[in-house]
C-alpha cells in the first residue's frame, strides 16, 4: 500500500508538472499573439530622429522619467521614430549605443505599460521633403531597406505583440503610388517571414496623406496591420511662419474655425507673401470639415476590417494660441467620437511639444490633449 501511495503521488507530481508547462506555454503563446490596441499616445520626437544630439546628451534628453510622465499624463502609448544614421552604419552594422537607447525605452514602457510603435522615420535613401529619393530608383536600397527591418526584429522581436508594432517607414514621398504600395508589399513579406504577428502599421503614399488613401494597397488576408494617417490640415494654421515651409515669410491673420483668411485681409498683405497664402482665401474650416476629410481613410479601414490611427497631428507653437487650442479641441473630440487612436507631434521640443527642451510643460494643451478639459 505505501508504494501504491508513493507511486501515486509521483505520477500526481508528473501530471501537475505537465498542467503548469503547458499552462505556461499557452499563457506565453496568448501573450505573444495578443492584439496590439492603442487609443491616447505622443511622439517621442527629436531624440532617435531628426536630431544631432549624441553621447551623454542624447542619453539624457529622454529617459525613464520621461516615460513616468507620459504615463502619468494618461497616455497608453508612444511613437518612437528612429532614423536610418542614427542606428546603423552605411554598411548595416548597427550603431550599439543607439540600439542600446532604444532597448531601455522598451523596458521603461515596460515597467510603465506603455505600448510602443516603432517608426522607421528617415532612411539615408528617403527624407519626405528631399528632391532626390534614391530608394524609389534603386533596388539596392530597396533590399537595404528591407535588411534594416530584418535587423530591427532581431532586436525587437523578444517583446510581446501586444507591447510594441513596427511601422514600415514614416510619410513615404513617391512619384507614383504603385511604387508605394510595391514596396510595402515586399517589406511586410520579410516582415512576416520573421514574425507572423507582429502588428504592423502601413500608411498612405505622400506624407500618409488623407487624400491619397483610396491609392493604398494593404496585404490581405492579415488582421495584424494598423492603418495610420496624418494630419496637418489647414496646413496655414499647423505650419504658421514654419522655417522649412513656403509659409516662412507669413505672420498674417489666420482664423479657425471659420473662414482661414478673408479676401480683404488677403489683399492687404504684403505681395511677396500672397503667392504663399492665395489658396486659403476664403476657405473654411471647422469640425465638421476636418471629419469630412477623414473619409477616405475611415471607409479603407471600415472595408478591410482594419483598426485606423492618427500617427501625427499638431499646430506649431508660433501660431496663433486662441485658433491653434480650438483647432486641438475638435480633434480631440473627433477622435473620441470616431475611436481612431492617435498620437500628437510631440511629446517634447521641436515647436510642438508639450513639454519644452527643459520639461517646462505646456499645461493648457496638456489637458486638451489628455482629456482633462
Amino acid at each position: 500500500m505505501k508504494r501504491y501511495r508513493k507511486i501515486m503521488k509521483i505520477v500526481f507530481q508528473c501530471v501537475m508538472l505537465l498542467v503548469m508547462a503547458f499552462s505556461y506555454g499557452q499563457s506565453q503563446e496568448q501573450n505573444n499573439s495578443e492584439n496590439f490596441t492603442v487609443q491616447k499616445g505622443t511622439n517621442i520626437a527629436h531624440w532617435l530622429s531628426q536630431s544631432s544630439r549624441r553621447g551623454e546628451e542624447r542619453e539624457q534628453f529622454f529617459t525613464k522619467e520621461d516615460i513616468k510622465a507620459i504615463a502619468a499624463m494618461g497616455f497608453d502609448h508612444i511613437r518612437l521614430p528612429i532614423d536610418e544614421e542614427q542606428m546603423w552604419n552605411n554598411q548595416v552594422e548597427r550603431h550599439e549605443d543607439a540600439f542600446q537607447l532604444m532597448d531601455n525605452c522598451m523596458k521603461w514602457c515596460e515597467q510603465y505599460n506603455l505600448k510602443v510603435i516603432v517608426d522607421l522615420h528617415i532612411l539615408r535613401s528617403h527624407h519626405f521633403n528631399a528632391k532626390e529619393k534614391p530608394l524609389w530608383t534603386d533596388a539596392r536600397e530597396q533590399e537595404k531597406f528591407f535588411d534594416l527591418w530584418r535587423d530591427l526584429s532581431k532586436a525587437l522581436s523578444k517583446y510581446p505583440n501586444s507591447l510594441v508594432a513596427y511601422e514600415l517607414m514614416n510619410e513615404a514621398v513617391a512619384d507614383d503610388h504603385e511604387s508605394w504600395n510595391k514596396l510595402v508589399k515586399n517589406a511586410f513579406t520579410a516582415i512576416r517571414e520573421l514574425e507572423p504577428e507582429r502588428t504592423i502599421v502601413i500608411g498612405s503614399n505622400r506624407w500618409q496623406s488623407v487624400d491619397t488613401f483610396d491609392e493604398l494597397k494593404v496585404p490581405e488576408n492579415d488582421k495584424n496591420i494598423l492603418l495610420s494617417f496624418h494630419f496637418y490640415t489647414p496646413f496655414l494654421l499647423s505650419h504658421y511662419n514654419a522655417s522649412w515651409t513656403n509659409l516662412k515669410e507669413y505672420k498674417g491673420p489666420v482664423h479657425y474655425p471659420g473662414i482661414l483668411l478673408t479676401e480683404k485681409e488677403f489683399n492687404a498683405l504684403p505681395e511677396n507673401v500672397k503667392p504663399s497664402v492665395k489658396q486659403y482665401v476664403n476657405v473654411k474650416f471647422d469640425k465638421e470639415v476636418l471629419l469630412e476629410l477623414w473619409q477616405k481613410p475611415i471607409q479603407k479601414a471600415k472595408s478591410l476590417g482594419l483598426p485606423l490611427y492618427c500617427g501625427e497631428f499638431g499646430i506649431i507653437e508660433k501660431a496663433p494660441k486662441h485658433e491653434a487650442l480650438a483647432w486641438y479641441k475638435d480633434m480631440m473630440a473627433l477622435v473620441e467620437e470616431t475611436g481612431i487612436g492617435h498620437a500628437n507631434w510631440n511629446y517634447k521640443s521641436g515647436s510642438f511639444g508639450l513639454v519644452a527642451d527643459d520639461g517646462t510643460p505646456y499645461q493648457e494643451l496638456i489637458d486638451i490633449i489628455t482629456n482633462k478639459k
